[in-house]
């Protein structure tokens, strides 16, 4: 094992993984996790959305040639991480049974090099914790350990809430068709034609985006943050374009407040992925 590998720190909700010192903490105080159960864990943690199987964790802690009550053993062990987890396998919010084949992580993970001498460990991807991420997006973006902790109803509600917001400007944009277009006639675009069809395709289109979400906030989906994760880059783009859709109603509404709307919905993208983030850590 090299030395990076042995520095390795994972993070996800208020838990905090140190691969070298075999350790758990929760908000910076440790929790007692015996060597086997903690290995388990680093299996899970190394392929965060991903099936690991019950046999590739045998070989990894037991070896293919070992003869040992490997069920019990793999149970017992998930079972300890679990109770160390607060997590529950009928509503798992870190550990996720598949059936009759292994266990898949399902939080969001971001991991660290804790390189020996360095003031600060290098932050890695929440969208893929393997990759170093360097790019000033990227750490202008919240992770998980810094966002603050919130009652599960409460982010749901607010994400619910987010949800319905988008889907009132989609349906609302369709529903005055020939007043969207005689705006942007008066405003002598010179893509006209072009902006008008990208709101229409990207409003119909987003629609049922809208209804997934909605769907899964509404009946607590686990899997959300590591669906949302891969729904994420595609949506930003699109929900910025329509931190612009308060301009569609400048006939009802004066340019000073039109701006303001719109500097409030380019919050708001960011302010949905913080609340997935936290929908994984909530209780």
């Amino acid at each position: 094992m090299s030395a990076e590998t042995a520095c390795r720190i994972f993070r996800f909700g208020a838990f905090e993984v140190n691969e070298a010192g075999g350790e758990l903490r929760k908000n910076g105080i440790r929790i007692k996790l015996h060597a086997q159960p903690f290995q388990v864990l680093m299996a899970l943690l190394e392929k965060p959305s991903e099936l690991v199987t019950r046999e590739d964790i045998r070989n990894r802690l037991w070896g293919s040639g070992t003869f040992v009550d490997f069920d019990h053993g793999l149970n017992t062990a998930v079972n300890k991480i679990r109770q160390a987890l607060s997590d529950s396998a009928s509503e798992p919010r870190y550990i996720e049974t598949v059936s009759g084949k292994g266990y898949r992580f399902i939080a969001p993970v971001v991991m660290a090099a804790d390189h020996p001498g360095s003031a600060r460990p290098e932050a890695l991807s929440v969208a893929d914790p393997r990759e170093v991420t360097k790019s000033p997006s990227s750490q202008l973006l919240a992770a998980p350990h810094e966002l603050p902790s919130a009652p599960r109803r409460l982010v749901r509600t607010l994400l619910l809430l987010e949800q319905v917001m988008y889907l009132a400007f989609y349906v609302g944009s369709l529903a005055n068709l020939p007043e969207i277009r005689d705006i942007l006639d008066e405003a002598k675009l010179p893509f006209a034609f072009a902006t008008f069809s990208a709101l229409v395709s990207t409003a119909a289109g987003l629609i049922p985006v809208r209804l997934f979400l909605c769907s899964a906030v509404a009946f607590d989906l686990q899997q959300l943050p590591a669906k949302f994760s891969k729904l994420f880059p595609v949506l930003l783009p699109l929900d910025l374009l329509w931190a612009l859709s308060p301009f569609l109603l400048i006939h009802h509404i004066d340019l000073g407040l039109a701006i303001g709307m719109c500097a409030a919905l380019l919050y708001a993208p960011f302010a949905q992925r913080s609340l997935i983030l936290m929908y994984s850590q909530a209780r």
